[in-house]
C-alpha cells in the first residue's frame, strides 16, 4: 500500500471513530484495516492509536500526524477537483448535512431530480440539527438555520427567510388558555430545542414595547424541530416552528396560531460549504440547484401554502 493510501485509511479511521466503521466505508474487513494501521505504525516507529477492547483513541503523536495527513489529503482532493471541474459532468460522492425537518420535508423530496440531472454523482445525506463542522467531518455542503452558524471561515449563502410562528394544539389551548401577550408565554409550557440554545430565545417587536427577547422554558425538550412539531400536535405545549412545517396542520385545524401579530422573520436558511481555492463541480452543482429551488421565492410561498395577508389579519383579530 502506497503512502497516500495509508494516510487516507488512517484519516478515515480517525474520522469514523473506529477501525470497523472505516472498514465499512472502505469496503474492507476490520482486520485488514487494523493490520494496515499496525504496519503504518511499524514503518513510522510510533504508536498512533491507544487501543482498548472497546475503542481506539489517538495518541499525542497520532493527533499531530492526523493534522498533517488531513491537510495533505485535502490538497490532493482539491487538486483532483480542480481538474475534474473541467469535466462537463460532476462525479464522485457528495456529502450533505441538513437540518432534520427542512431536509426531510423540503430537500429530500427533490433529491431524485438532482440525481437525474447528474447521474455520475452519489449523495450521502445526513439529517441533523446539531452544529456541523464541515472541515472536521468532511461535509461538502450543509443546510442550516442562521442560529446554527458558528464558523466564520466557511462560505454561507442565504437560501430563504425561515419565518416562524408560535402554535399549539386546540386541546392545549382548551386546557391552558391562549396567551395574548408575549410575557404570558413565561406562564406556559414552551417546547424547546436542546441542540441549539439560541432557538429558545424568542424575539418580539412592537411599537409600544420595542424589541425584547424571552428565553422560554418547559418540561419537554427535543433534539430536532420535528420532535417539537410532533409534541405540539400531541398537546404537550407551545412551540415556535417554521411556517412551511406547521401551516398544513394549521389549515387542517390540528394546530392553532398563537400571537400571530408577532411574526418571527429574523431567521433564514443558509447553504454552507468550505472555503477552497477551487470549488468542486459537484458542490457548485448542488448549491446552484438549491438556489434555483429556494430563491428568490421559496416553493411553499409560490404554491400558496402560506396564509395571505388578509387571512393573517383575520387570525390576529381572532386572537
Amino acid at each position: 500500500m502506497d503512502r497516500a493510501a495509508e494516510m487516507h485509511m488512517f484519516v478515515r479511521a480517525v474520522d469514523k471513530g473506529s477501525f470497523s466503521a472505516a472498514a465499512r466505508d472502505l469496503d474492507l474487513t476490520p482486520s485488514a484495516v487494523s493490520k494496515q494501521i499496525r504496519r503504518l505504525e511499524d514503518r513510522l516507529g510510533v504508536r498512533l492509536f491507544n487501543r482498548t477492547t472497546r475503542r481506539v483513541s489517538l495518541t499525542e503523536v497520532g493527533h499531530a500526524y492526523y493534522d498533517r495527513c488531513s491537510r495533505i489529503i485535502q490538497e490532493i482532493e482539491e487538486a483532483e477537483e480542480a481538474v475534474t471541474a473541467l469535466n462537463e459532468n460532476p462525479r464522485g460522492t457528495l456529502r450533505v448535512a441538513a437540518t432534520v425537518a427542512f431536509g426531510r420535508v423540503e430537500v429530500l423530496p427533490r433529491i431524485s431530480e438532482f440525481l437525474e440531472r447528474y447521474p455520475d454523482l452519489n449523495v450521502e445525506f445526513e439529517l441533523t440539527d446539531r452544529h456541523v463542522d464541515l472541515i472536521e467531518e468532511g461535509i461538502d455542503v450543509a443546510i442550516q438555520w442562521r442560529e446554527q452558524m458558528e464558523d466564520p471561515s466557511v462560505i454561507a449563502r442565504r437560501l430563504c427567510v425561515n419565518r416562524r410562528i408560535i402554535c399549539a394544539s386546540p386541546e392545549y389551548i382548551r386546557q391552558h388558555g391562549k396567551p395574548h401577550a408575549p410575557e404570558e408565554l413565561l406562564e406556559h409550557n414552551c417546547l424547546t430545542l436542546y441542540e441549539v440554545s439560541q432557538f429558545n430565545d424568542w424575539a418580539f417587536e412592537d411599537p409600544e414595547h420595542g424589541h425584547r427577547v424571552l428565553h422560554v422554558k418547559g418540561n419537554f425538550r427535543a433534539n430536532t424541530a420535528d420532535g417539537l412539531y410532533e409534541a405540539a400536535l400531541a398537546g404537550a405545549g407551545l412551540a415556535r416552528l417554521s411556517t412551511w412545517l406547521v401551516m398544513p396542520a394549521i389549515r387542517r385545524g390540528e394546530l392553532v396560531p398563537v400571537l400571530p401579530q408577532y411574526p418571527h422573520e429574523s431567521s433564514a436558511y443558509f447553504v454552507l460549504y468550505p472555503h477552497r481555492r477551487h470549488l468542486s463541480r459537484k458542490v457548485r452543482a448542488f448549491v446552484d440547484y438549491l438556489v434555483e429551488i429556494f430563491t428568490p421565492v421559496p416553493p411553499w410561498e409560490r404554491e400558496g401554502l402560506e396564509f395571505t395577508e388578509a387571512e393573517w389579519q383575520e387570525r390576529i383579530r381572532a386572537d
